[in-house]
């Protein structure tokens, strides 16, 4: 887009001059022979770049310049004349025009000028733009924000501190910030004072104001470091979420019964979800642990996307799914010609993370050489890619998971136990179905609207019958487990209700007294001779996982005839 100019002056000769020199040089130019003529352009346009001659029919410049000013227009102005001395120019400058140019006025030097007034234009521009956009955030934010300098002097508050803090702009910008915390304990105090002293984030979570207003505020208080445009420390910025009606509800409520894509409501999810939310912003490791299908998966999405990387990747890498060497480029990535078939460079999966969230799945399955590096990157947070030895630094939350019991395999010797304590700092141990049994009603209706949705049919509940199989079945593999024979139900159901004979081979047994080892195995059995011992068929017929049913025949000793 061409830069737009106006050049003011009285002589015609002059505007005709400029206007042909500017011309030729790319921009758009428009004129006018004085004050009032001027005035009219610059209310209709908003000209980056103004030239006036100082002397004008009635008026100057100088007027001009004020005019500018009046209208809060960024555009620099320039000013001339055929009569120049040292203090007309100064004192220009002084009123804020950009230079001074004596007549007549060379096109080299009306060139120079003009290029160097619109470079000054457009940082203002990009300055204005930046403090609007971030003016714009501040306000809007739903949190109280305050900026405090290196000795605790307020430089900026938002709206909502007014209404969390009692803290308003007028009357706390400049004010020591301890002057303003009055009938409250000053915890947050506490929390900035530690921010400038260690230069170092700083959070508590949920604790209660004690303010004379707000007998019964909880807020959470986080600190963090504010740096200048040199990157340099320079004070702290806090932030203070009132969560009072978050902790009522759940004062109140005792249960949720959702968090995230997590569904359960029984007294050992809702820790679950306490801890999630404990957890979402510390930027710590955390293990997942749990039998196969509790959904370990679903909480390591909780826990980013409840978190602060948020708007960062979430990458999930299944540790048991590859081979030591796939593992290691998958992870770390490569440079061709590394090994044979890397034809080109991949990036690998941490440095995809990078200022994001990585998972994990199956660690116990890794190998020594594959927990070698893993334990580097988390001591380090540096990797080198499969035949490079370039160091590359992340930024990378680490949170695994597992259906093993670690400490054992640390014990057998086939984890090592430096890499076990870096991924446990903090365990989240997830509860099987059968320990939760009062969360299958809720998860049932759940699949139900899930399932009539992808095979657009209107089923509206189970049986009796069948309600009672599923609260009485172990469920050995949880929830995927119940998810599958309901989609297994699904399937043979044209009714608007599921009964015991749309269900797997291995629930129905349950309807004629009870789940017998023998009757179990022997449904089994038949399902492997059915389908002539495939056990990807089997499983599928029998509506379980492979990884299930291979457990089963080993529990069982199934053995083929």
């Amino acid at each position: 887009m061409k830069a737009e100019i106006l050049i003011i002056d009285d002589e015609e000769n002059i505007r005709f001059c400029l206007e042909r020199f500017l011309l030729a040089a790319g921009y758009e130019v428009e004129t006018a022979e004085g004050y009032d003529a001027a005035l009219d352009r610059i209310n209709e346009t908003d000209f980056d770049l103004i030239f006036s001659d100082i002397i004008l029919k009635g008026k100057t410049g100088v007027d001009i310049l004020q005019a500018v000013k009046e209208r809060n227009l960024q555009s620099p102005v320039v000013l001339f004349t055929g009569a120049p001395n040292i203090e007309n120019a100064s004192e220009a400058v002084r009123l804020g025009a950009f230079d001074y140019l004596p007549k007549p006025v060379r096109q080299e030097t009306l060139l120079r000028v003009a290029k160097s007034a619109l470079h000054h234009k457009a940082l203002i521009d990009e300055k204005e733009s930046y403090r609007a956009n971030l003016e714009a955030i501040f306000k809007s934010v739903k949190d109280a924000i305050i900026t405090v300098d290196q000795d605790l002097s307020v430089i900026e508050v938002n709206d909502t501190a007014g209404e969390i803090c009692g803290i308003f702009r007028d009357s706390a910008i400049g004010k020591a910030f301890n002057t303003l915390l009055k009938g409250c304990r000053g915890k947050c105090l506490g929390i900035m004072k530690e921010t400038i002293k260690k230069k170092q984030p700083v959070e508590v979570r949920r604790v209660e104001c004690y303010c004379k207003d707000r007998p019964e505020q909880v807020v959470s208080l986080t600190a963090y470091p504010l740096l200048n445009r040199r990157n340099l420390f320079s004070g702290g910025i806090l932030v203070i979420r009132d969560e009072t009606r978050l902790d009522n509800l759940e004062r109140n409520l005792k249960e949720r019964q959702q968090l995230h894509k997590i569904i359960g409501k029984s007294v050992k999810m809702q820790e679950v979800y306490s801890l999630i939310e404990g957890l979402a912003d510390v930027q710590t490791g955390v293990l997942i642990s749990g039998e196969t299908g509790t959904g370990k998966e679903l909480v390591a999405e909780a826990l980013h996307y409840q978190g602060v990387r948020k708007n960062k990747f979430l990458v999930m890498a299944n540790c048991s799914a590859l081979s030591e060497d796939l593992l290691e480029s998958e992870l770390f990535g490569h440079i061709k010609g590394a090994f044979t078939g890397a034809m080109r460079d991949k990036i690998g999966l941490f440095q995809r993370a990078d200022r994001g969230t990585i998972f994990l799945d199956e660690i116990g399955e890794v190998s020594p050489r594959v927990q070698l590096r893993l334990l580097r990157v988390l001591q380090e947070m540096e990797f080198q890619r499969v035949g490079d030895s370039t160091p590359i630094k992340v930024d990378v939350r680490v949170v695994a998971a597992t259906n093993k019991n670690l400490r054992e395999e640390v014990r057998l010797g086939r984890f090592r136990e430096d890499l076990y304590y870096r991924l446990k700092v903090v365990e989240l141990s997830l509860p099987p179905l059968r320990d939760k049994r009062e969360d299958i009603p809720l998860l049932v209706k759940h699949f139900l609207k899930k399932f009539n949705r992808k095979f657009n049919k209107k089923i509206i509940t189970i049986s009796e019958d069948v309600r009672k199989i599923l609260m009485e079945y172990s469920w050995p593999g949880n929830f995927r487990e119940l998810e599958h024979a309901l989609e297994h139900a699904f399937i043979l159901c044209s009714r608007k209700t599921i009964v015991v004979e749309h269900l797997p081979h291995e629930l129905k047994v349950l309807s004629s007294g009870g789940r017998k080892k023998d009757d179990y195995s022997h449904t089994i059995l038949q399902a492997l001779e059915q389908t002539r011992w495939n056990k990807t068929a089997a499983a599928r017929l029998l509506g379980m996982s492979r990884q299930n049913l291979y457990r089963k025949i080993k529990t069982f000793k199934i053995m083929k005839n």
